[in-house]
């Protein structure tokens, strides 16, 4: 049995590899993160030095692969379904934030001058079938 492990997957913040994390273990898997505790410390770091890596036993890196691949990683409304993209009623929604307005580029400056993070963000959706970018009723966006 080899006691070498595997970089199978890669994120930005340490909160998505906890819960992969989590799920590999359920399963018996055993899980090693590396560069987390940095990534905590100073998240602006995190594509600097290639996010957290989550590793697992060479030999269980192919059935870690295929749980994380059958786990749903698209965006999910607030009832736990999925989100449909208003185009084309395909459920491949990911969300992303953006800066598109004078307000959040202002707080992205101060957020950045005073170390903290950004406290107003836009958030959009972009379908992965069609490519269509969207956002929901504005009336309830909380960040604005």
């Amino acid at each position: 049995m080899s006691q070498t492990f595997r970089t199978i997957a890669r994120f930005q913040y340490t909160s998505e590899a906890q819960i992969m994390k989590g799920r590999l273990e359920a399963d018996g898997i055993k899980v090693f993160l590396q560069d987390h505790f940095t990534i905590d410390t100073d998240p602006l770091v995190s594509n600097a030095i290639g996010g957290v890596k989550l590793k697992v036993l060479a030999d269980d890196a192919l059935r870690a692969q295929h749980i994380l691949n059958s786990m749903h990683q698209y965006a999910m409304d607030d009832e736990g379904k999925a989100m449909i993209c208003p185009a084309c009623q395909s459920d491949q929604v990911e969300l992303f934030s953006t800066i598109s307005s004078l307000k959040s580029l202002f707080a992205f400056l101060v957020g950045l001058i005073s170390g903290t993070l950004p406290m107003h963000m836009r958030y959009k959706y972009k379908c992965d079938a069609c490519g269509h970018e969207f956002q929901l009723d504005p009336s309830k966006d909380k960040s604005a």
